[in-house]
């Protein structure tokens, strides 16, 4: 087999982070005061939850292999599932080398009437998790170990790109998609997790942007660059396919919804009551989309699936997690139902199909994301808190970060992509699609 040079770059990559690794400074020692808390704030209860948390978020990317997977054609099952499990590998490396330090390290931005507003990290705030220690940090995370908080984080950033494949799915080259992965982590998810979650982050201290557990960061950031994408690679040979096995599909939901308990009530990054809101809404919102999308199909005359519960029940789980924090159980009920009908009016509508989006990635995760947005700054509960709590000014931000933030995940999204397909072209040959993916990338097949 031929060995090109791109795998022997790649090579030289990993092999130069490695032994990069060796000549970083431990982490901050127990009496490195200046950004951190003493180790008795920290409790204990919280450790626990967020580490358990952080464990049910990782659970979500190979259940999320197992949704994709069973969503393709027989020729391309493992490829898909690939595309997401090694997220685990890349993502991981990048968030500890440089991906924290531009996502949660000091403030980069600029200042308006002597306030200053980050658009991004400092990447030489913490590269290779230098100073990212045991101690709590004095404004993030403050009685959690900083490490832990710091792992936390990275499972959001791990799943992000791995959502995107779906638009994608049966007509990416693996390599490419790897260098894509890492162009989109570096240049659309952290500045955007920066500036809704870090304290000084623009979209959060200007605009007032709710986002308790993703909503704008992941699935808006996700979706358009799914739907960017799929307008960008251009159509399958082959559009149309039997879905390959329902049953992975109902795995990976079950991961999913599983695992979505840590990716909301985690984001509390505490034991307390907010974590047992989220936790209550999350469910709640997810069986309300899921019952409304089977009911919405009847009676448009479609059948009642196993395939469309699956997605009503992950666009519920979508939708409530900008919110899950601040609205009451009662009001998640409504908001998965009227994502629900959305996003399933958006993948029914003629003109989106036009564009293929392999599993309708844009109208589940970007059109979830975007009704999850609007939702939590009408519902969010609070002084001025959201429209219904006289805060219409903070209402009207949201319009305005949410017209933002599609705008610069769309478009550098876009981008992206272009200068991917100008280093390593993007689409596979015909030849290599025809094939499939797992015989032609991988030489593997699924029986």
């Amino acid at each position: 087999m031929k060995i090109g040079l791109k795998w022997i770059v790649s090579f030289c990559v990993i092999t130069l982070v490695a032994f990069g690794g060796l000549f970083w400074s431990p982490a901050v020692d127990s009496h490195d005061t200046g950004d951190f808390l003493s180790e008795d704030k920290i409790i204990g209860a919280d450790v626990a939850w967020i580490l358990a948390a952080a464990g049910l978020v990782l659970l979500m990317t190979p259940g999320l292999s197992f949704f994709y997977g069973g969503m393709v054609g027989k020729k391309n099952v493992i490829s898909t599932m690939l595309q997401s499990f090694i997220a685990l590998g890349v993502i991981s490396i990048l968030w500890v080398v440089v991906g924290f330090s531009l996502s949660f390290g000091d403030s980069l931005g600029f200042e308006i009437n002597g306030v200053h507003y980050g658009i991004i990290g400092n990447p030489l705030s913490y590269p290779f998790f230098n100073h990212v220690g045991v101690l709590p940090h004095k404004m993030m995370a403050t009685t959690i170990p900083f490490v832990l908080f710091a792992l936390f984080q990275m499972k959001f950033a791990v799943i992000t790109p791995a959502l995107i494949t779906g638009s994608f799915a049966e007509r990416v080259r693996f390599i490419s998609y790897l260098l894509f992965m890492v162009l989109f982590s570096i240049f659309i998810y952290t500045p955007l997790c920066h500036m809704v979650w870090h304290p000084d982050g623009l979209l959060n201290k200007y605009f007032g942007i709710r986002d308790f557990a993703g909503g704008t960061v992941v699935h808006m950031s996700a979706g358009f660059a799914a739907l960017a994408g799929a307008m960008f690679l251009g159509n399958r040979k082959n559009p149309h396919h039997e879905p390959s096995n329902i049953p992975y599909v109902l795995l990976g939901t079950g991961m999913l919804w599983f695992g979505w308990f840590g990716f909301n009530a985690g984001s509390a990054l505490s034991a307390n009551a907010s974590a047992a809101m989220a936790f209550g809404t999350t469910t709640i919102a997810s069986a309300s989309a899921m019952m409304t999308w089977i009911f919405f199909d009847r009676i448009n005359g479609r059948s009642v699936s196993a395939l469309g519960a699956c997605i009503g029940a992950v666009v519920g789980l979508v939708a409530i997690t900008p919110g899950c924090g601040f609205v009451s159980i009662p009001e998640s009920l409504f908001i998965g139902f009227l994502a629900a009908v959305v996003s399933n009016l958006m993948m029914n509508w003629k003109a989106l199909k036009k564009i293929d989006d392999t599993l309708d990635v844009f109208a589940c995760h970007g059109v979830g994301g975007i009704m999850g947005m609007i939702l939590t700054a009408v519902f969010a509960h609070g002084e001025n808190a959201s429209l219904l709590h006289g805060g219409i000014g903070v209402f009207a931000h949201h319009m305005a970060a949410l017209a933002l933030v599609s705008a610069f995940t769309f478009f550098g999204s876009l981008l992206l992509y272009k200068l991917t397909d100008s280093i390593i072209t993007l689409r596979v040959s015909e030849e290599s699609e025809n094939a499939g993916l797992d015989l032609s990338q991988h030489q593997e097949s699924f029986r």
